[in-house]
């Protein structure tokens, strides 16, 4: 537990601080299971374990794992002031540890003799009634400040659905892009199929008819390919005369007209 405290402060990447937080969580849940504490063992693995962290880790995920906090100091002399409490901070604990004695472990048989729970409960609403609303009050106050610091008032009307279209086709025709994957006019679509490009104006194929990925694996359909096709085609409407029925229809017409003149 304490190798993953100390590698908390010394990690860069927040999600391997988080990772290294849930270590320290889990370590202090054992030690409540240790002492004869059921119940702050539950409460440290479900509450704090469970979700928290698991908040902190969406947070950071939310938020980018490549995010890194700017190393410029805003406020002048911050670094050595923050130094400089530490080393108080340590002198401190380091006198107040050296003056622990440790007498016999008694452990909490009779503080538990009811039962973990109504034990803790009665210390909790009773002799510490005052320090747990003084708590309470201090977490609901921070989070009421959290979304209040996290509010940002709107400044401009929130967008339909109709000025999202409207800008889209807007950025699209700034930046020469096609609103769509149909080829745009003046360009010869010859298949409906996905993997047939359409035509430019001097005869090459549209890069942008095709799909992306179609092209990357190589299956894209070359115009040249379909050459010999487009001939049988062309061969086969000639010989049908039921692809031709205005010219049958104008043969049928001027036979009958030359047979009854009136």
């Amino acid at each position: 537990m304490v190798l993953a405290a100390l590698g908390i402060l010394f990690v860069r990447k927040a999600v391997h601080a988080a990772l290294l937080l849930a270590v320290v969580m889990i370590s202090l849940a054992v030690l409540y299971a240790v002492l004869d504490a059921p119940f702050l063992f539950s409460v440290q693995i479900i509450v704090y374990t469970g979700a928290i962290l698991m908040l902190f880790l969406f947070v950071l995920m939310l938020v980018g794992v490549d995010a890194s906090d700017s190393l410029v100091e805003t406020i002048k002399g911050q670094r050595w002031l923050a130094w400089g409490t530490g080393l108080v901070f340590a002198v401190v604990m380091i006198v107040g540890l050296t003056q622990i004695s440790f007498g016999h472990a008694a452990g909490l048989d009779e503080a538990n003799k009811g039962g973990n729970v109504p034990a803790l409960a009665n210390l909790l609403f009773s002799r510490y009634v005052f320090a747990f609303e003084v708590t309470s009050a201090l977490l609901i106050t921070a989070a009421v400040g959290a979304m209040v610091l996290a509010h940002r008032e709107r400044l401009t009307p929130k967008e339909s659905q109709a000025d999202i279209a409207a800008r889209r086709v807007r950025d699209f025709s700034e930046k020469g892009l096609h609103l769509g994957p149909l080829p745009p006019p003046g360009v010869y679509a010859r298949h409906n199929a996905v993997d047939t490009p359409a035509l430019l104006p001097d005869g090459s194929p549209a890069p942008a008819s095709v799909s992306r990925v179609l092209a990357a694996r190589g299956t894209v359909r070359v115009a040249s390919t379909l050459a010999d096709d487009i001939d049988v085609v062309t061969a086969q409407l000639e010989q049908d005369p039921a692809t031709k029925p205005e010219t049958g229809g104008k043969d049928a017409a001027t036979a009958s007209s030359e047979e009854d003149p009136s």
